[in-house]
């Protein structure tokens, strides 16, 4: 296998030959490309796929594309069978997208009556609760077949001849090997032999386009490939075929040394083998589906990641013998939401038959496991994130075990792997590394047996810290192997457009000269708050919007936020005094007063001020229930699954310490009721920076359910935590589709109220951190640049690894040309601001701005070092 050339950057696509194989390895003239729901959701992407097609043509190749379904719809359809009270609006909400995407290809929408009708049929059967389970795949299937259809037309308009395949002709599913709760219909296999027949059908023409994730079974059932089943079908086709190569084309740049969403530092992978792109795949990178390289792992078929909309970047190569093959750690990969079973029984020493029967319940079960580690008397298994069957499976299944040994179930655990190549010959070069373990606990550790992996499972709370530290220590230390191509951060920078977004590009004469005579300053912008405010306000669905003045009680944004129109949510009797003094003629009901496992005197300063409580769990009830009576509440529950940036934000779930659980429901009504408590509203919060769009429906459902109970509640509270872009490249909310969300949640639920009450999102933006450039230094390959603060103002870094823009503001119109790690003044190696940042060459005495720093900088400041904090100012 030959290896890839870096195209210019000039080029509108690279040249086909930088991309293909040898004859020798695969001769055929086809060569499959796949595009994923973002590559094809929006016209721009459409004439980058165009562009790719005739560049393929061009050196007389024919392609075979298979299709996703548009962005967002498989989870929409998902909704229709996971949701069946609301299939028929949603249902319309879906034809309503596929009209939208009709219009922007302007191509005819009718040529998907057919779709349409079966939608709509399918969703009154949801509806009833008549459908049969294999229909809940024609159900997933039809954004695929929708798209693929308007897909098809456009590439004709575009002038490129096309044939619509139908995948379910020519996939058909394979039996398992044995039961599982993962029916056949919905996480299938194929055979992926090649086929004369299918070489035969399609020989004549030059592009064919046909969908992925759907195949058909030997009964004439339709199945499903599993989520993420576009990148399998594209793998079964190019196996079929015999393809020359198998392009993966998607909305990143190839595969990265680790989730750039949690390490932005992450490198791409400029060239793996099948093996050690299957075991990032397998360990949680979510790039590949695990099950894409069999197949042309076993042909011999070179696979090639790259990005739609940067068709320019190298990407990612992988084949059976890529250019770099070597001993060396290519990935630190991270999987949340595994559950662990420890399996304890001292009569297993030296007992035969043991692992065999306990396994033997695993297999009964239809669950599948993972790592396996086992010492005289202990097994421990971990379990991959467990579907909604699998979930209500292992109740049923832990009794059984407990037949045969004692059994700890250990749920929210998270696994950090370093991924590559003979890892066994490297153990004694990652010692250094493996000092990062001294401050975690750790369940499990596994050494794969495939020499492809080293595996260790934490609580899930510190799985982004452990992958961060791991990947600092090694891939960042590597200089000595060409494997890693560019930072994902650097390959998102576009230094000559991005400043112009900013407002701090416009005001940078004035944020200089407020630093003339001062060594750091926090600066909050007033027009932007204003913007997050109106863009709040705008959603229809909402009848009040409440501010989480915890993310940033300034006096003057409080103000600002309060001439805009916002009521408030406090969580303690200071952030109320504030409000009471700054606002003394203040409407008290728009005040909603939510504290935390706070002592009796918080509640009851709460309840004599008039506001709105809210009781976060049944603690109070049942202990102060006499403070409680005759009075109208707010009560907090726990929707079960925290959403977010990051573990330590995640405010749901069972490891979260916020509030009452589902299950205590039964209890609440009989409180309420012996302490006569009127259940006013119901309140939830999943957690901080959550880019979801439609979270907040999903909420509101849990929620209304519950308000079921409740004959008195008359306003739901979906909480806030709606995320902004956190790094370059990053796309915002889409706050038209939380719009929808809402709007349908609305007319689901007509007969409540609905509140929201963000806090980071109406500041965060609105706020940077100055800090002046004290020193620099060089270590090595690792060149820092110190300035006048850092966690004492600004913690979040250190916290939880959280990343903000950084620019030097005295330098903005220069290009960055060196790479620095930012740090503060204080005494801990934590103090960071920023990690392998490009910059200008800094020098002492520039300003450095760090960006994204209204929420959580100054709030959550200290005088650590007994160093004062940043000053705060309104611009």
């Amino acid at each position: 296998m030959s290896s890839t050339s870096t195209t210019s950057p000039a080029a509108p696509f690279p040249s086909p030959q930088s991309l293909g194989a040898p004859a020798d390895i695969a001769s055929s003239n086809w060569v499959v490309c796949k595009f994923g729901g973002t590559s094809v959701s929006s016209r721009e992407n459409w004439m980058h796929i165009v562009r790719c097609l005739n560049a393929r043509h061009l050196e007389g190749l024919n392609t075979f594309v298979v299709h996703s379904a548009f962005a967002g719809v498989s989870d929409a359809l998902e909704s229709i069978a996971r949701h069946p009270d609301n299939a028929q609006s949603q249902a319309a909400h879906l034809i309503e997208l596929h009209t939208e995407h009709a219009r922007t290809l302007a191509v005819d929408a009718t040529l998907i009556d057919q779709e349409v009708g079966e939608l709509r049929a399918l969703a009154q059967r949801f509806a009833e609760g008549v459908a049969a389970p294999a229909e809940t795949a024609t159900l997933m299937g039809l954004g695929e077949r929708m798209s693929t259809r308007l897909g098809c037309a456009f590439l004709a308009d575009q002038g490129i001849e096309t044939i619509r395949l139908d995948a379910r002709d020519w996939l058909t599913t394979l039996p398992g090997p044995n039961a599982s709760t993962r029916s056949p219909w919905l996480s299938a296999v194929c055979d992926d032999k090649p086929d004369q027949a299918l070489q035969s059908h399609i020989k004549a023409h030059r592009c064919v386009v046909t969908q992925g994730f759907i195949a058909r079974g030997p009964d004439g059932e339709d199945a499903l490939l599993g989520r993420g089943g576009s990148d399998t079908s594209a793998a079964y086709f190019a196996a079929k075929l015999g393809a020359q190569r198998l392009e993966i084309w998607t909305d990143v740049p190839g595969m990265f040394s680790a989730d750039p969403r949690i390490v932005p530092s992450a490198r791409t992978l400029k060239s793996l083998h099948y093996d050690e792109a299957q075991e990032l795949a397998a360990m949680g990178s979510s790039v590949l589906h695990p099950h894409t390289l069999t197949p042309p792992a076993r042909y011999g078929i070179p696979v090639f990641v790259r990005s739609t909309t940067q068709p320019e970047l190298e990407g990612s190569c992988i084949a059976a013998h890529p250019p770099g093959a070597h001993a060396a750690v290519k990935g630190i990969a991270f999987r949340r939401d595994l559950t662990l079973i420890s399996m304890a029984n001292p009569a297993m020493w030296q007992q035969a038959g043991f692992l065999a029967k306990a396994f033997a319940v695993f297999d009964a079960f239809g669950v599948s496991i993972d790592l396996v580690s086992t010492s005289e008397s202990t097994v421990t298994v971990s379990l991959d994130p467990l579907s909604a069957a699998e979930q209500r499976t292992l109740e049923p299944l832990v009794a059984s075990l407990r037949a045969l040994c004692k059994v700890t179930v250990i749920e929210d655990c998270a696994s950090v792997s370093l991924v590559g190549r003979n890892i066994r010959t490297m153990l004694h070069r990652l010692a250094p590394a493996m000092t990062v373990f001294a401050e975690h606990k750790i369940h499990l550790l596994s050494q794969a047996a495939n020499d492809l992996n080293f595996t260790v499972v934490v609580d899930a709370e510190q799985g982004t810290r452990l992958t961060h530290k791991l990947h600092d220590a090694i891939i960042q230390q590597d200089t000595e192997h060409d494997t890693f191509g560019q930072s994902w951060e650097r390959l998102n920078q576009s230094p000559a457009a991005a400043p112009a977004l900013h407002w701090w590009v416009t005001h940078r004469d004035a944020l200089l000269n407020l630093m003339q005579d001062r060594d750091c300053a926090f600066v909050y912008h007033a027009d932007t708050i204003r913007e997050r405010v109106g863009s709040m306000k705008h959603l229809g669905a909402l009848d009040n919007v409440l501010y989480a003045m915890k993310a940033n009680p300034n006096e003057q944004v409080l103000e600002t936020i309060y001439e805009a129109g916002m009521s408030f949510e406090c969580v303690s009797p200071g952030e109320l005094k504030r409000l009471f003094k700054l606002f003394p003629a203040i409407d008290r009901q728009h005040i909603l007063y939510t504290p935390n496992f706070a002592p009796r005197d918080d509640y009851r300063f709460g309840l004599n001020s008039g506001v709105r409580v809210t009781l976060d769990n049944l603690f109070p009830l049942r202990h102060w229930g006499e403070d409680f009576r005759g009075r109208d509440v707010f009560v907090r529950l726990d929707p079960g699954h925290g959403k977010g940036h990051h573990e330590l934000v995640r405010t749901a779930g069972a490891q979260s310490k916020f509030g009452i659980p589902l299950f205590e429901l039964e209890e609440l009504q009989t409180l309420a009721k012996q302490f006569d408590v009127r259940i006013k509203g119901i309140h939830a919060h999943s957690g901080s920076g959550i880019m979801e769009s439609g979270n907040w429906r999903q909420v509101g459902r849990v929620l209304s359910a519950a308000a079921a109970r409740f004959p008195e509640v008359e306003i739901i509270d979906l909480g806030g935590g709606l995320g902004i872009p956190e790094k370059p490249g990053d796309p915002p909310l889409d706050m038209v589709n939380v719009d929808r969300a809402l709007t349908t949640l609305r007319e689901e639920y007509s007969d409540y109220r609905f509140w929201m009450e963000p806090g980071r999102f109406i500041v965060a933006e609105a706020g940077a951190l100055l800090a002046r450039v004290t020193q620099t230094k060089g270590k090595g390959d690792v060149q820092y640049v110190g300035v006048a603060t850092g966690m004492n103002s600004l913690i979040r870094p250190a916290l939880y690894g959280a990343y903000h823009p950084i620019v030097n503001l005295s330098r903005l119109a220069d290009t960055p040309s060196e790479r620095y790690t930012v740090v503060g003044p204080n005494c801990e190696t934590g103090d960071r601001l920023g990690l392998d940042r490009a910059l200008p060459s800094c020098q002492t005495g520039d300003v450095l701005l760090i960006a994204n720093a209204g929420a959580y900088g100054y709030a959550m400041s200290s005088r650590y070092n007994l160093r004062e904090p940043a000053q705060e100012f309104l611009l």
